[in-house]
């Protein structure tokens, strides 16, 4: 990979500057719904408890307190260059545009990778909502039978590309309206189970320890930790906006450590309360406890009101997770660094927005739901590769921020840790290495389709060696964005 001497930078013309129209509140709101509790906890409960049992509890404060670090970083570098892209800026400016552009690279799959299942999921509960079976066929494609769950996800994709190319206030209202819904819903459950609901006593949630438990690689907690990891990731998402935002160099280290630490206290508490809450019959027989527990303990009602929460959750991470999938596709044409940048990079001529690349975005999201319902595994390969890739794509800044502190380099924006900045970033790459390593190791899960073991790795590699030929094809032509334009627009 080459490194930034090799560049050269371009001015930011007027076609190329977005519109600033989200403050404090928005932009943390954008972050929280990108992770939302919801998601964190609906998407991986059943399958930790199965796992681990109750004592799998405790991995929400463990990973928890890991992401904050890596949340601190990624504080400190916003806060040095809010530019649009956030992962892929950090790294390009820390340790060379190569680099950068292959940790941007990795991080955009990742996001059209999980914005193409959070909307599949959201299809799921919105069938679920109109009393659909959502793994009923809707209709045929050739050969393809289509789910009921997959086609509202279509839809659902269609949608979200017309709430973005409508304007940044119908997102601020979205995602606000996201906010009030999950921390409420959650909030209000949680107390209601607390309060009337509970069936076990706080000592399940250490129950069962062992050495083999607890500390064994195969051991059922650090697999769950593995699943627990997909809770806490988003919060970067605040600097994939970034010139969109008033005052970023304040505001956005705000939202990105805001945004990670709520959804934490809500999902820590929400997580607990269900834990305590679960009958025995449910705990040992059922495959959606969450479910199954608030319809047994709350009655049809409430699980019904879960369900339109669980669908409120879905539906808002997705359409930040397309957002941000088509910022940083906007962020790389920019710099001339994907095939098609020019039209790539174009804004609409009101809004300001990134019609192209939103458009790109939902295509290629669509085609990954129709390969999931016509290639066997392809969805369970996309499910998995999707936390390695946050951490892997992850590992590039924080690298970058350790190496360049370690060589005294490091020039601190606003918000910066001073001289505890270089232990933050010691702790996070380690922090990060490990997670990576826990995620993607290839334990025995799928003893008859052996080779899902690996899929963040042939994942990985796949994207690295593809990536590599498209960086080598246009690196002679890759500019830098000019930071003094950046200045300019955050003054104006």
């Amino acid at each position: 990979m080459s490194n930034n001497s090799e560049l050269h930078t371009a001015h930011t013309d007027a076609d190329h500057t977005l519109k600033r129209e989200f403050t404090l509140w928005s932009s943390f709101a954008f972050a929280f719904a990108y992770i939302s509790p919801i998601v964190a906890l609906y998407g991986i409960f059943g399958l930790a408890y199965s796992t681990a049992g109750p004592s799998f509890w405790w991995n929400f404060l463990i990973v928890f307190g890991g992401q904050l670090l890596v949340a601190l970083v990624f504080a400190e570098c916003v806060s040095r260059w809010p530019i649009e892209g956030s992962v892929y800026q950090w790294a390009s400016h820390l340790i060379g545009k190569g680099w950068g552009w292959m940790a941007g690279w990795l991080y955009m799959w990742t996001i059209v990778v999980a914005m193409a299942t959070v909307a599949i999921g959201a299809g799921g509960f919105v069938a679920r909502v109109v009393n659909q079976d959502p793994l009923a066929t809707a209709f045929n494609l050739g050969s393809i039978a289509m789910s009921k769950q997959v086609a509202i996800g279509l839809i659902i994709l269609v949608l979200g590309t017309i709430a973005n190319v409508t304007g940044r206030q119908v997102l601020k209202v979205l995602m606000t309206g996201s906010i009030i819904a999950e921390v409420l819903g959650s909030i209000g459950l949680g107390l209601l189970l607390l309060i009337g609901h509970r069936n076990n006593d706080f000592s399940v949630i250490t129950s069962g320890f062992s050495t083999e438990h607890y500390l064994s690689l195969s051991g059922p907690f650090l697999i769950t930790m593995a699943f627990v990891g997909f809770s806490f990731v988003g919060f970067e998402s605040a600097g994939s906006i970034a010139e969109e935002v008033k005052n970023p160099r304040e505001t956005l280290p705000k939202a990105v450590i805001l945004s990670l630490s709520i959804v934490a206290l809500v999902v820590i508490f929400a997580s607990l309360s269900i834990i305590l809450s679960i009958p025995a019959d449910i705990a040992a027989n059922s495959t959606d406890p969450v479910y199954d527990t608030l319809k047994t303990e709350l009655g049809t009602g409430a699980a019904k009101f879960a369900e339109v929460l669980f669908t409120v959750g879905f539906l808002a991470s997705f359409l930040a997770l397309q957002t941000s999938a088509s910022r940083i596709m906007w962020a790389f044409s920019r710099d001339n660094a994907l095939p098609a940048h020019r039209s790539i990079s174009r804004l609409s001529k009101g809004q300001k927005q990134p019609v192209v690349a939103l458009t790109i975005a939902t295509v290629i999201g669509a085609i990954m739901m129709v390969l999931s319902q016509a290639t066997p595994n392809f969805y369970t390969l996309m499910l998995n590769f999707t936390t390695g890739g946050f951490f892997l794509a992850f590992l590039f800044p924080l690298t970058g921020s350790f190496i360049s502190k370690v060589r005294k380099t490091w020039e601190p924006g606003p918000f910066n840790f001073g001289r505890w900045s270089f232990f933050v970033s010691t702790v996070a790459l380690v922090w990060a290495i490990f997670m990576f390593l826990n995620i993607s190791w290839p334990r025995p899960v799928y003893p008859d389709t052996r080779y899902l073991d690996f899929s963040v790795w042939i994942a990985a590699a796949g994207l690295i060696a593809i990536g590599t030929v498209v960086y080598f094809s246009l690196r002679s032509k890759m500019t830098s964005v000019d930071l003094d334009d950046i200045r300019k627009s955050e003054a104006q």
